[in-house]
Order: C-alpha cells, then sequence, then structure tokens
C-alpha cells in the first residue's frame, strides 16, 4: 500500500503541526513529512521544545542543577518525579542533550546508577561509588542507554559499557526449562524469572536502535535482529506458545510516556524503524489503526500524570503523542 494514509479516517497532520507542541511538532516536521533536519523550519521547532512551559517547568524543579527530588533515591522512593524518570521524560520530549542542565543530569545518573563494574544500571547507587552491583535491572539499563545515546553520550566509554552489558546479559530465550544461574539472574524474579521479561528486551532493543545503523557493530546487529525475531515470535504482543491470547492487556492500551511499561505502538515503532513489514506485526498493526477516532486522531489511555513532575495531556482525551505514535508506525508499515 503506496498511500499510508488510506487507513486514516481523517488526516491529523494540520494539528500535529501546531505550535502548542514543539516536541510533536519536530517529530512530525521530520518523521512524517521527511523535513531535513538542518532546513531552518526543523532548527526553530527545536529551539522552541527548549523554550515550551512542559520544559521549563522540568528543569526548574531540577535541584542543584544536577538531579531532581532525592540525591539518593533516584528510582524507587520517587516513582515517576525523581532523577531516572524524568530523564526518561525529557529524552521523550527531544531537549537538548547539550543543555548544561541536561549534561549535569547525565553526568549524576552515570556517577549514580551505573555500575562500574557490569555496565548495567541500577536502582540505588551513591555518587562516589555508581550504581549497586546487585540491583541492576535490565529495563533501567535499557532506558538510560537509550537517553544517553539520544543526548549525545554513545562515544562515552561509560555508554560502550552499557552497550556491552547488554549485549552479555539481556535475555532472548522463551520459557526455557530453567532460568540462567549467577548473577544478575538470580537476584529480581520479575526481571529474571523463567520467561525472559518482555520490558528488558524491547526498552534494550530501543537502546541499540538509537545507534546510528552505519555505528552498529556485527555484534550489534546480530542481538537487534535476535531481539526482533522473539517479538515478532510472539506477534508483537501475543503468548509465542499460544497466539490466540494476549500476553497482558495493558500492553493493547496507549500511552505516553510509557516508563519502564510497554504497549503495541512503543514495539511497532521499534520494529518498522528497523524496517519490518513482517506478516506477523499485521494483526498489532489492524488493532492500531481500528483505535483511531473519526477525526483520525487516537486517544491517551494510559498515563503517569499526578505522578510525574509534569502531566503530559489528558487521560481519556485525543493524544498528539499517541497519533504521531500511530502515523510513524503506519506510515513506515504501508510506504
Amino acid at each position: 500500500m503506496s498511500d499510508w494514509k488510506s487507513v486514516l479516517n481523517r488526516d491529523p497532520l494540520e494539528w500535529l503541526l501546531e505550535e502548542n507542541n514543539p516536541s510533536v511538532r519536530y517529530f512530525t516536521l521530520v518523521n512524517i513529512l521527511d523535513k531535513d533536519e538542518k532546513s531552518v523550519e526543523v532548527k526553530e521547532t527545536e529551539l522552541n521544545i527548549m523554550k515550551s512551559d512542559i520544559v521549563n517547568k522540568i528543569l526548574d524543579n531540577q535541584k542543584e542543577g544536577t538531579y531532581w527530588v532525592n540525591r539518593e533515591n533516584f528510582y524507587v522512593s520517587t516513582k515517576y518525579k525523581g532523577t531516572v524518570w524524568t530523564f526518561i521524560l525529557l529524552a521523550e520530549l527531544n531537549v537538548d542533550g547539550n543543555d548544561y542542565r541536561i549534561k549535569q543530569a547525565s553526568e549524576f545518573i552515570l556517577k549514580s546508577s551505573q555500575d562500574h563494574r557490569s555496565g548495567g544500571f541500577s536502582i540505588h547507587g551513591h555518587e562516589d561509588n555508581g550504581g549497586v552491583h546487585e540491583q541492576v535491572i535490565p529495563c533501567l539499563t535499557g532506558n538510560m542507554v537509550w537517553a544517553l545515546i539520544r543526548f549525545g553520550y554513545l562515544q562515552d566509554p561509560r555508554i560502550q559499557h552499557g552497550i556491552d552489558w547488554i549485549l552479555q546479559y539481556q535475555r532472548l530465550d522463551d520459557a526455557i526449562e530453567s532460568a540462567p544461574k549467577g548473577w544478575p539472574y538470580e537476584r529480581y524474579i520479575n526481571c529474571w524469572g523463567k520467561h525472559t521479561c518482555h520490558m528488558g528486551v524491547v526498552k534494550n532493543l530501543k537502546a541499540l536502535v538509537e545507534i546510528p545503523p552505519d555505528k552498529r557493530s556485527n555484534k550489534i546487529n546480530d542481538f537487534i535482529d535476535k531481539a526482533a525475531e522473539y517479538m515478532l515470535n510472539h506477534h508483537v504482543y501475543k503468548q509465542s506458545h499460544n497466539l490466540d491470547i494476549v500476553a497482558k492487556q495493558e500492553w493493547t492500551q496507549f500511552g505516553f510516556p510509557l516508563m519502564w511499561k510497554i504497549d503495541i505502538l512503543e514495539i511497532l515503532d521499534i520494529l518498522t524503524k528497523l524496517g519490518y513489514k513482517d506478516n506477523r506485526m499485521k494483526e498489532a498493526i489492524d488493532l492500531v489503526v481500528s483505535k483511531q477516532n473519526d477525526n483520525g486522531r487516537w486517544i491517551l489511555e494510559k498515563t503517569f500524570n499526578g505522578r510525574m513532575l509534569a502531566n503530559i495531556e489528558q487521560k481519556g482525551k485525543e493524544s498528539k503523542w499517541i497519533t504521531l505514535l500511530a502515523l510513524r508506525v503506519l506510515k513506515r508499515f504501508y510506504s
């Protein structure tokens, strides 16, 4: 299908290009309209992201120009206002990684959350000693590596160490007889149980896909291929051993930002960015199409609003973010 817009009830592009959400406007210009990232229009929109009310509200709450809420408890007790969560949100909004406040936050996370021994990211740590080795988890590692790559840290040896962690430890098996032994597999049953955690696969795959294709090693490409096949074997959101069963109903509800959670749109966004147009994605694609309203817009179905430093749109209302993601997926799949 060359005309991907034929699956839309109405064209929502004019709405997405409104200047009241410069982050959505930026991605619409670049990902949907294929505008040159160096064009005046795109550059002006990037500048407006940093001037937006939501970004300023978040950055105004930064303590000592470095962290959010609490220096020590950046993950557990400060959901979803703490440093790592706010960092994910800022990366999703596509703020400027060269801004000194983002640089300070990046260095704080690398010093406080990254386990110096393994390269993974931990839910607890201390700025001087890094993340606690025993508390490294896969979804946080993927999210932090992804965000730091987006903020320009790809060539930093510490991020290369994080990438190595993903390649070495992220599981891609499917309900094997027994889980692997030894660190890190015996600490958190939800992360390292008998069945590979989908959240870990998705967040770590997302991180590696953020690496430009010409900067990916053969080892990275091999992992990406295997992780994508893992998701395709599940038809994106089904149980691989019984494809009539939805693995988790919440994956069919669309939200932004997702933090550590996942949904169909995020998985499809990753797979279509890689160029996949596999028949095993079709049920998920059809579900995305079915969820648009008469305006050709999608609804925010789940949210962390009220728990973050700034709310993102309104639950139950038309969402520019969800609509953008849906259009990006459909354009790639049907073009």
